[in-house]
């Protein structure tokens, strides 16, 4: 029912941007299914439907939807896309890549760039399955050990879905579409890792609906040398705060805003970054060999000290998640059951 009336909402929204033209009105109009956007998560408490839900409809469809109200953003094209796109494109983590046409001789186009091949995947699936097997050896492993196979855990299990949800888009819709994660472990510092390697949909969603705005009001003020910095601070608050709400949607338990002192860590150190290469003006620089060692640390650091104890003690998902998987065991258990019974006595 969640999915029906996020379908049905953006149908409208779809009518809504042929009759009318962007600004207020248009905004107006849209505004009761941003609303309701941010109420449907709530209707859903599994972790593997709930979690990956209001990340889609509370943050991804929401700004979206805010961008198209003023015709900006990957909703509004021209011509305007069809609703068979339109609403894919809207509450789903994908964007479209324009696939070239191949050349009709005998040789083999090569592969997208960024694309992932399914070995890779595999190997990530492999690394995701281990899970099962931590949890219930958890008490016999240290903590801090845990915690840093939880991240590893999280990556895998984020990028396994997206590429899940993006095949499934692929196999229905006929398109390509570009990747979501581009092996983040691979990253030279923090610019590298937040900008262009982890999430990437949720960069570029960012960037016009916070990022752009705070940086041509910074402009006037600090001019457009420093401008930046203000605009990644309020790019990584907004990120917190959605972040918050994600997680209030899955554990139904209060901030505790480790979540929140994460991230805006993160954008103080982006800053403190951005500000370097600039004095610097790219006349010096640590060598990448070094760099990228060093921002994983500080990333796989503060995301055990910060951003897991939310996960793992507010939300308790690793418990929600094996209570989700047992339940989905069960459940497939009972269909198999009831199809060997219906077939004995069609015999």
């Amino acid at each position: 029912m969640v999915w029906i009336l996020a379908v049905a909402s953006l149908s409208y929204c779809h009518t809504i941007g042929k009759l009318t033209s962007p600004g207020l009105t248009r905004l107006l109009a849209i505004l009761p299914v941003i609303s309701l956007f941010f109420f449907l998560p709530l209707n859903l408490t599994t972790i593997f439907l709930g979690g990956p839900s209001s990340f889609f409809l509370a943050w991804l469809a929401n700004f979206k939807l805010l961008l198209f109200a003023y015709g900006k953003g990957p909703l509004s094209t021209t011509p305007p896309i069809c609703i068979f796109h339109f609403i894919p494109l809207a509450c789903l983590p994908i964007k479209f890549r324009k696939v070239e046409n191949k050349i009709k001789s005998g040789s083999s186009a090569s592969a997208p760039k960024g694309q992932k091949s399914p070995f890779n995947y595999a190997i990530k699936a492999l690394i995701f399955a281990t899970s099962l097997h931590v949890f219930h050896n958890k008490q016999y492993i240290h903590p801090k050990i845990i915690l840093f196979l939880y991240l590893i855990y999280m990556y895998t299990g984020l990028e396994l879905v997206m590429a899940l949800v993006a095949s499934l888009a692929r196999a229905f819709l006929g398109v390509d579409f570009e990747p979501q994660f581009d092996e983040p472990y691979l990253a030279t510092s923090l610019q590298d890792f937040w900008g262009r390697r982890w999430n990437i949909m949720v960069s570029r969603i960012l960037h016009p609906t916070v990022y752009d705005p705070v940086r041509s009001i910074s402009r006037r003020v600090i001019g457009k040398r420093w401008a930046p910095l203000p605009a990644v601070l309020a790019s990584f608050l907004v990120s917190a705060v959605m972040h918050e709400l994600i997680f209030y949607y899955i554990g139904r338990t209060k901030p505790t805003w480790e979540l929140t002192c994460f991230f805006l860590l993160h954008g103080v150190c982006l800053a403190v970054e951005i500000m370097l290469k600039q004095a610097f003006d790219g006349k010096w620089k640590l060598p990448a060999a070094v760099s990228g060692p060093l921002a994983m640390t500080f990333v796989a650091v503060t995301g055990v000290w910060l951003f897991l104890p939310s996960l793992l003690v507010r939300c308790e998902a690793d418990v929600r998640a094996y209570r989700d998987y047992q339940a989905f065991t069960e459940f497939m258990k009972n269909v198999s059951n009831f199809v060997k019974a219906n077939s004995l006595l069609n015999q």
